[in-house]
């Protein structure tokens, strides 16, 4: 009787999670494809099915505009954060050399620093630099942001794949290169996907740097650029959300392409040389 008692709360909790998870997106995806959704007193459920929201975002507003910007930052700051951190990472792990306690207690102090702290900073080096209003100073600072974590889960991983892997192989003539890339690489691609996550979701939604580095609207990612639907005169709620709803499907993508190499890698490298 108590474990029926124990299983079925266990199904009513995990029951109320989900609700409570899908609820926010059923309201967001409801409202973008309700063609009532700016009427006044709209109710949770929409009142029919329609597109024109979808279609309005995209023909009559600059938004496609703002997710290339985003593409383009998300995936500089992925593939520069990526292969810097993979880099790093092997050195802490691998090598012994001075100052290297130093470097990575340098990394999870960094990893304290909350980013919107350092925004006047960072604003300021930016102009010195001259890299405001430009979507390389913007991935600049993603990557910074993103590498702290990076270097700090990889080393994880690299520092679990045996030496005897990278011996073996340099006894069968392999270069380090070879080494590198035909059995290091494939034991840590997992933990480099696991980071290419962070890095993708953090470039793609990121706000506060996004607002700031940029004056020109046509700089703007798709983040600042929900900021348009919001007027002084009201709230377009169905572009919001339509366009709130076009953001997600980026990152869904990005998960879905990329998570089987979290299983497939793990044995990879192990098999290959």
């Amino acid at each position: 009787m108590r474990r029926l008692l124990g299983r079925g709360g266990l199904v009513v909790a995990s029951v109320v999670v989900v609700v409570f998870s899908i609820f926010p997106v059923f309201v967001m995806v409801g409202t973008a494809l309700d063609p009532a959704a700016n009427a006044g007193g709209r109710g949770v459920i929409p009142s029919g099915i329609s597109f024109e929201h979808f279609g309005r975002v995209l023909s009559e507003t600059r938004f496609p505009d703002y997710l290339l910007n985003s593409l383009i930052v998300a995936v500089v700051t992925v593939v520069a954060s990526g292969l810097l951190a993979l880099f790093a990472a092997v050195a802490v792990a691998r090598f012994r050399f001075s100052g290297r306690t130093k470097i990575l207690m340098m990394i999870l102090i960094v990893q304290m620093v909350p980013m919107e702290a350092l925004v006047i900073p960072l604003f300021l080096q930016a102009k010195t630099l001259g890299l405001l209003n430009s979507l390389l100073g913007l991935s600049v600072v993603y990557i910074a942001f993103s590498l702290s974590f990076a270097i700090w889960t990889l080393r994880g991983f690299v520092a679990a794949v045996p030496v005897e892997l990278e011996e073996a192989a340099y006894l069968d003539g392999a270069s380090w290169w070879q080494m590198f890339w035909k059995v290091l690489f494939p034991l840590v691609a997992p933990g480099l996907v696991a980071v290419s996550v962070f890095s993708f979701i953090l470039a793609w939604n990121e706000f506060i740097f996004a607002l700031t580095f940029m004056a020109d609207d046509d700089m703007y990612t798709a983040a600042v650029g929900l900021r348009t639907f919001f007027t002084r005169g009201g709230t377009d709620w169905g572009a919001v959300m339509a366009a709130s709803s076009i953001i997600t499907v980026p990152v869904m993508i990005f998960f879905v392409a990329v998570q089987s190499r979290l299983s497939s890698g793990l044995m990879s490298g192990a098999t290959k040389g």
